[in-house]
């Protein structure tokens, strides 16, 4: 979901003048600033937040130097997605370029568990220096069970640097005890903050300028109990009394009607005009000048806020500019319940006007809940309709879902643009029950008569949108049945759609020309796929839907990666790239396009220009990536690894994108687990492969599927390793696949590869040239370059025995010479009186590797006993009698 976010939330409220030295709490908490978790637990008005500000001040300074994140928390952010969201965004106030895959899959419409996208966001603090103080004030707000949760994940697996602060009202329920227990927790408590009778004597006499007698600050300290909130209540409301003791000796109560009495008094000491405008602009969460104009109906607010901000009347600037204020939250909940009392009638209308600003002000979200407060459920319902269009085109499909599912079931029914919406949104986000039921309602009400759209009673508010609908509702008919599985029956319906969409509809034609691309792809049909594909991205230009040309780009460039073309992927990409850097600010998907180009630029042969790229993906910022891109990035990032030599990494990536796993829509025809697979078989990580092999549901005897192809060739290539006895059959495999591919270059470029490898373990060295040959027929006009290099010292024999004669002998010397240090496989310099043979080095970095003798007799695809015969020769060459010697000793000789 992509949440709309309020930069107000993330001020750090500046430190009031003139404060209380309060050395007793300062020693406390800085060192809770020092601690796992600071709780600042304690009724309203105790001055909880004041305190922290003011120390914050000091932590930011040498020899410390914190990075503060913080964040103002309200009732709307106890939605998961919202709340995390706003957290990761406060974080990268601190840290910056920090949580760019947190946000992406936050704005995810398939957001995988909050768990998986905090651990991305805790490795990435955990590789930093420096303290962070993460600060969420008004924590109590947030209600909901499954936030207390994710935030007591983080608890438990934050990195040491990382400092948590909650200011709240009301313990949460997080494991305190615990951290208690553990000395991680530091606590302070409305006892804690209580003003003493010296602290409240100094604040009554200094900041509030009040001439108090010893005993009528005794007095005011013992009916307040030093209860900060009360003290500045009573202060303002004595400030010009000729017998401030009389007025103290007066007031008693408990804190709520303490409260209540000293707010009358206060409200009661203003001009009628400042009366109305407090309680009549209480009904918004943040204010400012001309807001408050437009709702309390007055001229001259800003003079007004800028008034009530200097008397010190419990006005918060939210930021530097002093344009947006918030009142202090005790004295905005007793001016709302203090409006309700005194005039009811009026706040629908104040809320409807806060509506009407925020609408022509540009910000229909808070238009639209301003609307809900009001009860106009019906402005409501036209305010979303109006949104959409900029929902979809910038992808909000979350959002839409979640406005739409809090209206009255009844009122989206009787709205055609709404129950379509309502449909469309829960398909994207992956809420596929249900779905057919609101196209069903909208679909009630076309008319079939030629002149008329929709029938009689119908509710529409944008009545140009009235001939896209049947298309529309037709284009999720069809996404529906492509979620289901079904592909005949939703490329039927992608061409109903485009036979319906009028001719400048251009998101129901490039949708449906998307689907079925799709569809063909999921089939292997990759010439139509292609074709629909790059028919629709013209569509979503010419629409202005940008996001979904970076979308469509993304998939395009990967069906001409299975053509076995990748350098046309690598002009599609950079097409894509050049139209976002034409448009304003950061487009959605960018960060997918530099993601796909590191990829590509890997393969053909240059891994650090593609190291660059995914830097830059990730510092591009909050939302620059589609659902596709968290796991998207790992994978390209694994593969730089495994190029620069760094398999473990490699590996600890590829089991990131495995948990991140999103393939928006698009067909899974490589799936990660396999690839992971395939990376631990060329570095003889057997045991690595093993857990793989025995959870597929493959066999070496399956016919071939487009879909599985890849996890079809990887198993051939594991079975072949981990039990050569099968090799024939692995063998028999691949025939079959590259039978089945003749027609998929890609494909057969793969297939080619590892039919060549497996045949010349087999001993048929001229049918394994036959298979090379053919894979560098395909792979030569292309540039591939990795496809050969990352299969190491095996391929690179191939290579070097490609005849003279063959018209492909220059590209197999380059592609020898393309690995990092030496051509791979090419016997290194050695100073040996008798020099290790090729296959005695092959010995020789199995030794270097885990491997067990059998697992090295299989890898080889050759006895025990010759092994044990290499191994005794290795170390007789060497000088050796033992594995890790002959290590030490080949590593001495560079020969590793």
């Amino acid at each position: 979901m992509a949440v709309p976010l309020l930069g107000t939330k993330l001020f750090l409220p500046r430190p009031r003048a003139q404060l209380v030295p309060r050395a007793r709490l300062a020693e406390q908490v800085d060192r809770g600033l020092g601690a796992r978790l600071l709780l600042v637990s304690a009724p309203a008005g105790f001055g909880k937040t004041t305190m922290v500000v003011d120390r914050l001040r000091a932590a930011t300074q040498p020899p410390r130097s914190a990075a503060v994140a913080w964040l103002s928390l309200d009732p709307g952010d106890e939605d998961p997605a919202t709340f995390w969201t706003y957290v990761v965004s406060a974080l990268r106030t601190a840290v910056p370029n920090l949580g760019s895959d947190a946000l992406a899959l936050l704005a995810d419409p398939h957001p995988p568990p909050l768990e998986v996208v905090l651990t991305t966001v805790l490795n990435e603090l955990g590789h930093g220096e420096g303290d962070v103080v993460l600060v969420l004030d008004d924590y109590h707000v947030v209600g909901s069970l499954e936030v207390h949760t994710q935030l007591a994940f983080l608890l438990d697996h934050a990195p040491d640097r990382l400092h948590l602060v909650l200011v709240t009202r009301a313990d949460p329920p997080l494991p305190l005890a615990r951290l208690r227990a553990s000395g991680d927790l530091v606590e302070i408590r409305a006892a804690d903050l209580r003003f003493s009778e010296d602290e409240t004597a100094a604040y009554l006499t200094g900041p509030m300028g009040l001439s108090l007698s010893p005993a009528d600050v005794a007095t005011l300290e013992a009916r307040t109990e030093g209860w900060i909130a009360a003290l500045q209540l009573a202060a303002l409301s004595m400030t010009g009394r000729e017998d401030p003791g009389a007025f103290i000796a007066d007031f008693a109560g408990d804190d709520r009607y303490l409260v209540d009495y000293l707010v009358e008094e206060v409200l009661a000491r203003q001009p009628s005009d400042t009366h109305d405008f407090l309680l009549r602009s209480s009904v918004l969460d943040r204010l400012s000048g001309p807001l408050c104009d437009a709702v309390v109906g007055t001229s001259g607010a800003r003079a007004t806020l800028e008034g009530l901000d200097r008397a010190n009347l419990f006005l918060v600037p939210l930021d530097d500019r002093r344009q947006w204020y918030r009142y202090h939250h005790l004295f905005a909940d007793v001016l709302r319940a203090r409006l309700l009392e005194l005039e009811p009638d009026v706040v629908p209308s104040l809320h409807q006007r806060a509506s009407t600003w925020f609408e022509a002000n540009r910000d229909r979200a808070q238009a639209i809940r301003h609307a809900r407060l009001a009860g106009d459920v019906e402005r409501v319902a036209d305010l979303i309709e109006l949104e959409m269009p900029a929902l979809r085109r910038d992808r909000k499909d979350r959002t839409l879902r979640q406005w739409l599912e809090e209206l009255p079931p009844d009122v989206v029914r009787s709205r055609p643009a709404l129950a379509n919406g309502l449909g469309g949104s829960m398909l994207i986000t992956g809420a596929v029950a249900g779905v057919e039921a609101w196209l069903d309602a909208a679909e009630a009400w076309l008319d079939p008569s030629p002149d008329r759209v929709v029938k009689e009673g119908a509710v529409v508010v944008d009545r140009s949108e009235l001939p896209r609908l049947p298309a529309w509702i037709m284009l999720h008919r069809s996404g529906h049945a492509l979620a289901h599985g079904d592909l005949p029956g939703s490329t039927a319906l992608a061409h109903k759609t485009i036979d319906l969409a009028p001719a400048d509809d251009h998101i129901a034609r490039g949708g449906a020309s998307a689907i079925i691309g799709l569809a063909a792809w999921a089939v292997g049909d990759l010439e139509v796929a292609h074709d629909r594909y790059a028919a629709c991205l013209p569509h979503f230009e010419a629409a202005g839907h940008v996001a979904d040309v970076m979308g469509c780009s993304l998939g395009l460039a990967d069906i001409q990666v299975a053509q076995g073309r990748p350098r046309s992927a690598l002009r599609t990409v950079e097409a894509a790239i050049a139209l976002a850097t034409r448009q304003d600010g950061v487009v959605r998907g960018i960060a997918d396009m530099h993601i796909a180009r590191a990829a590509l630029q890997v393969e053909l042969g240059d891994p650090e220009t593609a190291r660059r790229g995914l830097n830059l993906a990730r510092e591009l910022g909050d939302h620059a990536g589609l659902p596709q891109s968290p796991y998207r990035c790992r994978v390209a990032m694994a593969h730089v690894l495994e190029a620069g030599g760094d398999v473990d990494a490699a590996l600890a990536k590829l089991d990131e994108a495995i948990a991140l796993y999103n393939g928006d829509f698009s067909p899974n025809a490589r799936p990660v687990p396999a690839r992971r697979a395939r990376v631990a078989l060329r570095h003889q990580r057997l045991s690595e492969v093993e857990p793989w092999l025995a959870t597929t549901d493959l066999t070496l005897a399956d016919e071939p599927s487009y879909l599985r192809e890849h996890e079809l060739v990887t198993l051939a290539q594991a079975t072949a390793a981990t039990d050569p006895a099968r090799l024939d059959e692995a063998l028999a495999l691949l025939a079959r696949l590259r039978e089945a591919a003749a027609d998929r270059p890609g494909s057969l470029l793969d297939i080619c590869v590892a039919q060549a490898l497996l045949l010349d373990a087999a001993g048929d060295r001229t049918a394994a040239l036959s298979a090379l040959e053919m894979a560098l027929r395909i792979a030569e006009p292309e540039g591939h370059v990795r496809v050969f290099v990352d299969e190491g010292p095996a391929m690179a024999r191939l290579l070097e025995a490609v005849p003279s004669g063959s018209p492909f002998t220059t590209y197999a010397r380059s592609l020898r010479g393309a690995a990092p240090g030496r051509a791979p496989g090419t016997v290194p310099a050695q100073r040996l009186v008798d020099p290790l043979s090729a296959r005695e080095l092959d010995i020789l970095r199995l030794l270097a590797s885990e491997l067990t003798g059998p697992q090295m007799a299989r890898h080889l695809v050759v006895s025990l006993n010759t092994v044990r015969t290499h191994t005794k020769n290795v170390y007789l060459k060497l000088g050796v009698n033992s594995r890790m010697a002959a290590v030490r000793r080949a590593r001495e000789l560079d020969l590793l």
